[in-house]
Parts: structure tokens; sequence; C-alpha cells
């Protein structure tokens, strides 16, 4: 505006200004520029619209690409509230305190670098680092993700910048909510970080129509500026994951799930509903029945008792690994094992392997006691398969799997290899939600906070088992076969039309094998597969 204007025309002004955050920044703040210094801060379309949504809903959630300016429109919206509003509060909120603190630094800036005919609306009064308060009472204040934040003030405005990234924000929104009760607004905005969390949670519910906030997803290919050329040089050296958080605002591939998001979009596309939901709680499925053809592996984990997790197993068909059924659900620990019992018999005693951590003994020896016919043994500190014949006169076996420290990451590596190379059908819902919630914490596979793990170790264990032990298992069946078969085409090459070779020496090779071929004869049931 030029300054030969009349008074009249300057409140006019000002007065369109007060009415359009839009217009009021076009034509009045400034932004830094790495290369140009201050330059005007012209707003994309997009902007505009966002703009408009701050204004026209009290409580916004935006899902975003980086790079597009969301978060210094969201510093001039603030700016604007801030000189053409008294008496108001802002608070800013991130993942971590610089980066918020930084935000209000922006909005000090964009304020101190207006016309100087806005000192007649307000100016600055009290300036701090990480806040300042203009002399109409309106302030904004950086405040750190403390369980404390922001419970002593009645916010006019949060800001939550990445609020994907905020660690336990769940806990944090139940203390910050009621800051906002008597009108206040809240703009959270972010880009995706996984599945599970507030912000996951938060954007779909608002998509679903389940909560008061209004959903706006701000996709890369918005911006005027860019195009596949711009995608494909900016995103040439990221990974797969990176993308999907940085750019593609693809929830499923941008979190640091176990299991990556394509792999979780497969087994999502193949989840169906059983063909039975039975048992005394419902909560045995089933998708294919017993087939008296195939072979079957049961894997059940025990849940710790205390209330928070769940007793699950597993029933895969062992040649194919594709999930037939799935039990979930919280019985005592005398109930589950026979539930254990009868799902095994009814899948032609299928079998059974049972992690043997804490309560999970005490099950073990209800099956034991039952004479369960097809438990699963190992070798005490090894994890090497014995059979249960062979177990009983081993010092060093033990029942059931054990999950350990050192077993732990090595058991859900090969969950990932079999899914990752798809060689193995999962079917279930239960288990895909668990699987998008399962990831990399500190370098330790676990569930998100607020969610269990216990389908996922069970799949984990399963994977194992019938990539080691079992095959392991054939491997030596098939040695024990081929040995004997060749002891037994020796035979019949052997010359016997030398006099007196028959019985010439007890105990040489002619009957060593026939001692092989009665051994063949007798316990063919070993050999069996």
């Amino acid at each position: 505006m030029s300054q030969y204007v009349s008074k009249k025309e300057l409140v006019k002004e000002i007065v369109k200004c007060g009415k359009d955050p839009a217009y009021f920044i076009d034509n009045y703040c400034k932004i830094s520029h790495a290369q140009k210094g201050q330059i005007p801060f012209r707003t994309y379309d997009f902007q505009k619209e966002l703009l408009q949504k701050f204004n026209d809903h009290r409580f916004n959630i935006i899902l975003k690409s980086r790079q597009m300016g969301i978060s210094t429109v969201t510093a001039a919206y603030v700016s604007w509230m801030l000189l053409f509003h008294r008496e108001k509060v802002v608070l800013v909120i991130a993942t971590k305190f610089v980066t918020a603190a930084n935000l209000v630094k922006k909005v000090k800036s964009m304020i101190k670098a207006l016309p100087p005919f806005f000192d007649e609306i307000a100016k600055i009064d009290i300036d701090n680092r990480t806040s300042f308060i203009l002399n109409n009472g309106s302030k904004v204040i950086a405040e750190p993700t403390s369980p404390d934040a922001g419970r002593s003030y009645a916010a006019s405005l949060l800001v939550v910048d990445e609020a994907a990234h905020i660690d336990g924000f769940d806990e944090l929104w139940a203390g910050l909510e009621p800051t906002l009760s008597t009108g206040g607004r809240c703009i959270a905005l972010s880009s995706p970080l996984g599945v599970g969390n507030w912000f996951h949670k938060t954007y779909v519910g608002a998509e679903n129509g389940d909560n008061f906030f209004h959903p706006t997803k701000l996709h890369w290919s918005l911006h005027p500026e860019r195009d596949q050329e711009w995608f494909d040089q900016v995103t040439k050296n990221l990974s797969r994951r990176k993308v999907a958080q940085e750019y593609e605002c693809s929830f499923n591939a941008s979190g640091d799930t176990v299991i990556h998001g394509d792999d979780l979009n497969k087994i999502l596309a193949a989840c169906c509903e059983p063909e039975h939901q039975t048992g005394f709680d419902r909560n045995f499925w089933i998708w294919k029945q017993y087939d008296p053809e195939k072979k079957y592996l049961l894997v059940g984990d025990v849940s710790r008792g205390d209330g928070k997790d769940y007793s699950v197993f597993h029933i895969f068909e062992i040649s194919t690994m594709e999930q037939v059924a799935e039990y979930r659900g919280k019985p005592t620990t005398d109930l589950f094992a026979k539930i254990l019992y009868d799902a095994g018999k009814e899948y032609g005693e299928a079998m059974l392997v049972v992690e043997n951590n804490n309560i999970g003994f005490s099950v073990l020896e209800k099956l034991i006691d039952a004479r369960y016919p097809n438990l699963y043994y190992s070798a005490k500190g090894t994890h090497e398969y014995m059979e249960s014949h062979e177990a009983e006169n081993v010092t060093n076996s033990i029942a059931g799997f054990t999950t350990s420290q050192k077993t732990r990451p090595l058991i859900v590596a090969k969950l990932e290899e079999f899914i990752r190379n798809e060689l193995i059908t999962i079917q279930s819902k239960r288990s895909y939600q668990e699987l998008k919630t399962f990831v990399w914490k500190n370098g330790r596979p676990e569930a998100q906070r607020g969610y269990n793990d216990d389908l996922v170790m069970s799949l984990s264990i399963a994977c194992w088992v019938r990539d080691t032990a079992l095959q392991e298992s054939a491997r030596d069946l098939q040695y024990k076969r081929t040995f004997l078969n060749s002891m037994v085409i020796t035979n019949t090459k052997l010359n016997t039309t030398i006099p007196g070779m028959q019985g010439y020496k007890k105990g040489e090779s002619f009957d060593k094998v026939n001692a092989a071929k009665q051994m063949y004869d007798d316990f063919s049931w070993i050999f069996k597969g």
C-alpha cells in the first residue's frame, strides 16, 4: 500500500485484513528466503483453501507431504489471529521443543516485518525467546511436550506440529483438550508415521465422521511447482518407507513397522471373514475344516495372566502355511489347555507348539498329563527339535518353545521373511491389526504402546518351527530313507554264487544288509512322511 493514503482508506484496509486472513497474508506478510532474504508471502490456491478451513472449523487435522509450506501458512494464520483479536492465547507444541520455538520465531518475524501502520493495531510488548506478548493482550507460547503442557492456560488456539511424531500424545491430548473447552481451536498437522498413534487414529476418525476434527490431505502433487520429474529427483535416494512418510501421505507404508507397508496391504487384501466363529466365547475362527489328507501345525501363546494380553493360537496347513483357524481370548489356564487339546485333536493330532514362558509351563503340564500325542519338544538351549518318544529318554529335552532375548529377533525375522516372500497366507483381520502396530522400538520388535502382539509372536514361532525344526526333521527322514534304500539296492547286486559266502562270517556286510532290511520292515512307521 502506498504511504500516501487517507486515514479513512487506511482504516478500510485494516478492516479488510481483519476479515480475510488470506488477503492479509498475501499483501503484507513476508517470509525469510535462504538466498533472497525477506520476500512477500504469496499463497497458492491450496494454501488459501486451508486458511479458509482454519476459519470455518474449530478443529483441523492436516495430513501433509513435506515442502508444502504448511507450517509457514500456520505461522501466518497465528500472526493474523494475534494482531486482529484481543486477549488470545496461542499454544504451540511439537515433537521437539526447539521445533515449537522455531514456529513461534516465524510468527514473531512476520509481525516485525509488517508495515508500520499495523503498530496502531498491535505490536510486540514483551519479547522472550520462546514466547511473546502483544500490547493488545494476545500472546503465543511454545510449550514442551510434558504431561503438564498447557494445563495452566485456556487456549484460544492450539497448534500441534508434527503430531504423529510426538511420543505418547494420547496421554498428552487428554490433558490438552480441556484447555480448549471454552471455544478454543486446534490445528494438528503432520506427515504420517505409521498407524496406531494419536494422529493416525484421529485423522481416520475424522474421515469417518467419528470425531469433531475436519480432515485435510495435502499430497505433494497439489503443489503447482511440483511435477513427476521433481518427485523422482527428490526421492531417488530414499527408501520406500521414507517416501511414503515424507511425500505420499501413506499411513501403512510410512511407519517403522517390522512388516513393510506394501506387504501389510497384501495381507489386508487376503483377509476374509471366517466360515465359522465357534467356541464358548465365539473366538475360535475357522476358515477351513480338517482335511485327513493334510497335516497341521498348531502354535499357541499363553497370556501372562494380568488381563492385559490374550491367550492365542493359530492352526496352519504345514505344506502351504495357509492359516486355517485362529483363537484369541481370555480363558482360564485350565480351559485354554483344554481348548488347545481339543483343537489339536480336531485337526488330526496337529503338532502342538506352546510357548513355555511363564504360565505356558502350566498349560504344557496339563497337556502332558492329558497325554496329547504330538507335542513339540526340543533340546534345552538349542531349539533342536525332537519327537516326543525321543524326548522321554533325553535329560535335556523341554516341552514347548522358549522365547528369549536371543530367539525373539530370530523368530520375528523369520516371520518377516515368510511374509515378504509370500510363503504364508494370513486370513485373519485380528492378526493383520496386530501386524500393522508391530514396530521397531529402540531396535526391539514390539507392539506400539496400548496394543498387543500375542498373535504376531505366535505367527513368528509358527514360521520358525516350520522352517527349522520341521524342515530339518524332514531332511533327516529323507537321509534315512535314502541310506536304507541304497543298502537294499546293494543287496540285490551281491554275488551270492561264491560257495560258502552266505554265513561265512557272522556280522559281515551281507548280514548287515539283511538286518537293515529287517529294520525297515519292522519299523516302517518311523519312515512315514
